[in-house]
C-alpha cells in the first residue's frame, strides 16, 4: 500500500512538473512576440531568429555542462535516469530528467531577458556567441551558488546568509538583465535615440497588438514558472501551496498593471499600453522571489510596487542614455532587486542582509563576466551593425529576409 502511494505521488508529481516546465517553455513564444511587437518593423524577422536560436542553444548547453555546473549532475554523458533513484540512498520525489527539463526552460528564460535590451542594432552571430556563454557557464555558476547551494567560490554559502529566491526574481531575472547590461553599456544606444541636447527621442515599436499578445502569454507561462516552482503537487499541503502561488502570481501581475497605468497617466496625460504591459510584467517579477507566503493583498500590493518602480525606471535610463528597446533591464532587473528584497517581508527564513548580499553576489558575477565576454566578441567579431544597415533595418544584412516586405519593400 506504501508504496502503491509513493508511485501514485512519484507519477503526479512528475507529471506537473512536465507541464509547468511546457509552460515556462512556452514563455519563450512571449519574449518573441512582446520584443518582435516593440521593435521596428525592420528588425522583426532578426528578433525572432534570435529567440527561436537561443532557445535551441540555452538546451543544448545546459545539457552539455550547465546542469553539471549548477547541480554537480549530468545526463550528458550518462544518460537519463528513468528508475525514480535521485541518490544512492534516497527515492526521488519526480523523475530526474523531469527535473533537468524544467530547469533547461529557466536558463532559456534568462538569456531571453538579453535579446530585447540589444535589439535593433546587435550582431546576430555575436549575440549567438554570447548565448552559448551565457546558458553554458554564466547562469549556470550564479545558480550553483543559489538553487544549487554551493559556496561562492568557497568563502559562503547565501542560504546560511539568510537568502532565499522562490523562483528566480535574482536567480534568473536579474541575471538577465545583468548580462543585458553590460552588452547595452558596449554597444551604445540606436542611432536617434538620443538628442544632441540630451532629448530622448521616442522610437515606437511596428506591432503592438503582437506585444499584448506576447504580456498575455508571458503571463500565463508566469504560473508554471512561479507555480511549478513548489516542486510537487500530490499531497494536500503541497496543492494548497500551488493554489496560492497560482492566486499570487495573478494578482501581482494585475495590480503592477494598474499601478503602470495609472503612473502613466499621471506623468504623460495618457493611457501607454507599452507600461501598461510592463507593469504587468514588472507585477510577476516582483512576486516570483516570494508568491508562496503573502496575502493576496499583500501581492497585488507587491506586483502594484513593482508597476510604479518599473515606470521611473524606464524614465530614469533614458536619461542615462541606457537605450532598452523592450524596457528589459527595469522590468528584470531593477524590479527583480525589489522583489528580492520584498521577500523577508513575508517570509520569516530569509533576512535583508542575506537578499543583499544574494543579490549582489549574483548581479556582480553576471554583470562582470557577462562585459569581459561581450568585450572579447566585440575585439573578435564585433557586436554592433554598421550604420547603414542599422538605417536599412537588420532583417535584411543579417537574415536577408524582411518580415514585412509588401509593407516595407512595396513589393507586391
Amino acid at each position: 500500500m506504501e508504496n502503491s502511494i509513493f508511485e501514485l505521488q512519484y507519477a503526479l508529481d512528475t507529471f506537473y512538473f512536465l507541464v509547468s516546465g511546457a509552460l515556462v517553455m512556452w514563455m519563450a513564444a512571449g519574449f518573441a512576440m512582446l520584443e518582435s511587437g516593440l521593435v521596428r518593423s525592420k528588425n522583426t524577422t532578426e528578433i525572432l531568429t534570435k529567440n527561436v536560436a537561443l532557445y535551441a542553444i540555452a538546451c543544448i548547453m545546459y545539457f552539455v555542462c550547465g546542469y553539471a555546473i549548477m547541480y554537480d549532475k549530468t545526463f550528458f554523458l550518462s544518460g537519463i535516469v528513468a528508475d525514480g533513484v535521485a541518490g544512492a540512498d534516497e527515492p526521488a520525489a519526480y523523475a530526474p530528467s523531469a527535473d533537468f527539463f524544467f530547469q533547461v526552460v529557466f536558463v532559456a528564460t534568462a538569456m531571453s531577458i538579453v535579446s530585447g535590451a540589444v535589439a535593433e542594432r546587435m550582431k546576430l552571430w555575436a549575440f549567438l556567441v554570447f548565448a552559448v556563454v551565457m546558458t553554458g557557464v554564466i547562469y549556470p555558476m550564479e545558480g550553483s551558488w543559489t538553487w544549487g547551494g554551493a559556496p561562492v567560490f568557497g568563502m559562503y554559502t547565501l542560504g546560511d546568509l539568510g537568502f532565499s529566491d522562490f523562483a528566480g526574481s535574482g536567480i534568473v531575472h536579474m541575471a538577465g538583465a545583468g548580462a543585458a547590461l553590460a552588452g547595452v553599456l558596449l554597444l551604445g544606444a540606436r542611432k536617434g535615440k538620443y538628442g544632441p541636447n540630451g532629448e530622448v527621442n521616442a522610437i515606437p515599436g511596428a506591432n503592438l497588438p503582437l506585444a499584448t499578445l506576447g504580456m498575455f502569454i508571458l503571463w500565463m507561462g508566469w504560473f508554471g514558472f512561479n507555480g511549478g516552482s513548489v516542486l510537487a503537487t500530490a499531497s494536500v499541503e503541497s496543492a494548497n501551496s500551488v493554489a496560492i502561488v497560482f492566486m499570487n502570481t495573478n494578482a501581482a501581475a494585475a495590480g503592477g498593471l494598474v499601478a503602470a497605468l495609472i503612473v502613466a497617466r499621471i506623468l504623460f496625460g495618457k493611457a501607454d499600453l507599452t507600461m501598461a504591459l510592463n507593469g504587468a510584467l514588472a507585477g510577476l517579477v516582483a512576486i516570483t522571489a516570494e508568491p508562496s507566503t503573502p496575502t493576496a493583498l499583500q501581492a497585488t500590493l507587491f506586483g502594484g510596487i513593482g508597476g510604479i518602480l518599473v515606470v521611473f525606471a524606464i524614465i530614469a535610463l533614458d536619461k542615462l542614455k541606457v537605450d532598452d528597446p523592450v524596457g528589459a533591464i527595469s522590468v528584470h532587473g531593477v524590479v527583480g532587486f525589489l522583489g528580492l528584497m520584498l521577500v523577508p517581508i513575508t517570509n520569516d527564513g530569509s533576512s535583508f542582509s542575506g537578499q543583499l548580499i544574494g543579490a549582489l553576489t549574483i548581479f556582480v558575477w553576471v554583470f562582470v563576466v557577462s562585459a569581459i565576454t561581450w568585450f572579447v566578441i566585440k575585439l573578435i567579431m564585433g557586436i554592433r551593425v554598421t550604420e547603414e544597415e542599422e538605417f536599412d533595418g537588420v532583417d535584411l544584412s543579417e537574415c536577408g529576409m524582411e518580415a514585412y516586405p509588401e509593407f516595407i519593400s512595396g513589393s507586391k
